[in-house]
């Protein structure tokens, strides 16, 4: 029929110049165009999220840098010299009494850390002051009388709290700030009491604690092998050298200002600091992972309690007091 309706003709032809159905997807892009199109709009989000980041910045306040922990040392070390030196030089019951003082503080902070063990703690208390005060007026003897009666002391408290469970731990745990902090301080009065002691105590002190600043800033500067990892991840084979080096010259040095002390007398007090003060300190870290404890305290501040600060003293000074007493 050569008069077909119109519409019907459009149907099958897909409609006027051959378009596509209705419903139909318009035919794909080229792949080029779609890559640029997507590579535009990534572009797009990219400085959208830099200047957002950008604005967040200016807006958050800035942090204050911490101060240098060297800094923090020498303005605790200084005051800590100062108030040392007076106290040696006036000695006497002045000493002692400081000595029972700082001797309580130490003790307090690893009673403390051994919480869990239930230390008698009174017991401590009593013994580490009846020990300093029997070195200021009596002398190895009457220190050793009261190592002796700290046991029963000790023993006596723990039943009478009515202790049961771990009671063998609570009493060695009293036992251990007893032996380990007391006989510290004792060792200090007796040494103060030997000929020129006073001065040897300074010089086992300055090389003690100058040796502690240098094995902190050696172990910074050079540190690469650790010491004793599962202990103190943080101490370093390079910074014990450091810090053995300069306790031990300066010692040395001291004897060079002082007429009584030779060099002969002055290389073994050093050589007895450097050895003893990092021993001392790790024995202190030891105790200290075993409580699961960064710091025994916050005396000082960023820098701990007193026991963090002394660790490696107790141990010199017990060093120092036997190589000088056997010089005599």
């Amino acid at each position: 029929m050569a008069d077909e309706p119109r519409h019907r003709r459009r149907r099958e032809n897909g409609g006027a110049g051959g378009g596509a159905r209705r419903g139909e997807r318009p035919a794909p892009r080229d792949a080029s165009a779609r890559r640029a199109a997507n590579a535009r709009r990534r572009e797009a989000g990219a400085r959208r999220d830099q200047m957002t980041k950008s604005r967040r910045r200016r807006a958050a306040p800035r942090e204050r840098r911490p101060r240098s922990e060297l800094f923090s040392r020498i303005v605790v070390a200084i005051p800590a010299a100062v108030i040392a030196i007076v106290f040696v030089d006036l000695g006497g019951t002045a000493f002692a009494g400081l000595m029972i003082l700082l001797g309580w503080a130490c003790l307090d902070e690893l009673y403390r850390m051994l919480e869990r063990w239930r230390p008698a703690s009174l017991a401590g208390f009593a013994a580490l002051a009846a020990m300093v005060l029997a070195a200021r007026f009596g002398s190895q003897v009457q220190v050793l009388l009261a190592i002796v009666a700290a046991v029963p002391a000790v023993f006596a408290l723990v039943v009478m709290r009515g202790e049961r469970v771990n009671a063998s731990v609570s009493i060695a745990g009293t036992l251990l700030g007893i032996y380990w902090i007391g006989l510290g301080f004792a060792h200090a009065e007796l040494l103060r009491q030997l000929p020129h002691g006073g001065a040897v105590l300074i010089d086992v002190l300055v090389g003690t604690f100058l040796g502690d600043t240098a094995a902190y800033l050696g172990g910074r500067a050079f540190g690469r092998r650790p010491l004793a990892p599962e202990i103190s991840p943080r101490k370093t084979v390079e910074g014990l050298f450091c810090g053995m080096l300069i306790a031990f010259l300066a010692v040395l040095v001291a004897g060079i200002f002082q007429a009584w002390l030779t060099t002969q007398h002055a290389l073994l007090i050093g050589l007895g600091v450097a050895i003893a003060a990092p021993v001392g300190d790790l024995f202190e870290s030891l105790v200290k992972r075993d409580a699961g404890a960064k710091d025994t305290g916050t005396l000082f501040g960023a820098h701990g309690g007193a026991l963090d600060r002394l660790d490696s003293a107790i141990f010199t000074v017990v060093v120092g007091y036997y190589i000088w007493l056997g010089l005599h």
